[in-house]
């Protein structure tokens, strides 16, 4: 019976760094797949958010201008609330020039105005 243990517990030892490996190698892979995720990606998300979303500034969390969505969501909820709709219109016209200037930008272009100059508007 001693020996049935011993197998046993060389298997389990086995299975312990076969899965260890394989979690090092889908860490290894991760980080190489989100290293990428950079620019095009914001670019693309934040552009995409801005065309269908741009009213609730959904688009200035993911570039990191929380004021200024914050300012956008303010603006679309309660002051379109007070005049009928037209405030958060005037947002939703706003996200949607700021979401086709996004995409039309070239990914470098993008990248040095809106995260590494900071821009955030327009």
């Amino acid at each position: 019976m001693s020996e049935e243990n011993k197998d046993l517990g060389d298997k389990a030892e086995d299975a312990f760094e076969s899965a260890k490996e394989s979690a090092k190698e889908f860490t290894e892979n991760a980080k190489d797949a989100f290293s990428g995720a950079g620019g095009e990606n914001k670019k693309l998300l934040a552009g995409i958010l801005a065309i269908v979303l741009g009213a609730l500034g959904i688009h200035k969390f993911i570039l990191g201008y929380n004021k200024e969505g914050i300012i956008m969501l303010v603006v679309t909820v309660v002051l379109g609330f007070f005049t009928c709709g037209i405030g958060a219109s005037l947002m939703g016209i706003l996200g949607l020039i700021e979401g086709i200037i996004y995409l039309t930008k070239s990914d470098e272009e993008f990248y040095n105005t809106y995260q590494v100059g900071k821009k955030p508007w327009f």
